[in-house]
């Protein structure tokens, strides 16, 4: 056999060698298939096909982060938004990965978009805003039942932003304040509901003990020498002005009566 023969027969079998032997890393899966016949999954580590025989296809078994672009959508109660949102999903069945759909990381994100769209237009603003967590959930739960004969499981789904008119984001600071205003009114009328009460126990209190009213004259005179005041004004009780009227009434007539 001539040199040339022997290397061309080298070279053939070092080609078909190659062609042979396989390596899958451990984050991966090989599909392989046999005359178009599935035959199953291969791997992780070395092994080997049939050349010519058998196709392999290989599988990312890592979790896979997609961006949903950003979507308008008409809520509940008629406010058109923009929402955008991130899906966490793996393979978790690289057979059914293969064979029973044609690009899955694709087919995912469509479903994934026409989930958001249609879970979030049956809901009002106000639960878009404030109840996110379960809105998260419900996606999680739609998009992962759509994917799993796919042998794709959904394991998170985060809305990550809303995108409102400057005309609604005006209206809704109108209504933010105003609700603020709403409950510092009702603070200060309970405030004052409740000092009203205390009063009320306190003027019982003291209709009840006389003292009482003189303690607080007495108090109430050295809180105003505190500041000192050019001024004091000293209120004196009802019953003391009407003795005095009483005295005065007295004395003038034995005035009148001594002329």
């Amino acid at each position: 056999m001539s040199p040339i023969a022997i290397g061309v027969i080298i070279v053939a079998a070092i080609i078909i060698i190659s062609m042979a032997v396989k390596i899958v890393p451990e984050y991966e899966r090989g599909v392989l298939f046999r005359l178009g016949r599935l035959v199953g999954q291969r791997g992780p580590g070395l092994f080997f096909i049939i050349p010519f025989v058998d196709r392999m296809v290989k599988v990312d078994l890592r979790i896979i982060t997609m961006d949903v672009p950003s979507q308008e959508v008409i809520t509940k109660d008629n406010v058109t938004v923009r929402v955008n949102a991130v899906v966490y999903f793996r393979v978790v069945a690289p057979e059914d990965s293969v064979v029973k759909v044609l690009d899955h990381i694709r087919a995912t994100s469509q479903i994934s978009q026409t989930t958001l769209r249609n879970v979030l237009g049956q809901s009002e603003l106000d639960d878009l805003l404030t109840q996110r967590e379960k809105l998260n959930q419900m996606l999680q739960g739609i998009i992962d039942e759509h994917t799993d004969p796919w042998g794709v499981k959904v394991s998170t789904v985060e809305i990550k932003e809303v995108e409102l008119h400057e005309q609604m984001k005006r209206m809704m600071a109108a209504q933010a304040e105003a609700e603020r205003e709403r409950r510092a009114k009702i603070i200060h009328a309970d405030g004052e509901f409740q000092a009203s009460e205390k009063l009320a126990k306190a003027g019982a209190v003291m209709s009840r003990e006389p003292t009482t009213l003189q303690l607080r004259y007495l108090q109430t005179l050295t809180e105003i020498s505190a500041e000192k005041n050019s001024t004091i004004i000293f209120p004196l009780p009802i019953d003391f002005l009407k003795a005095l009227s009483k005295f005065g009434k007295d004395i003038l007539p034995e005035e009148k009566t001594g002329k």
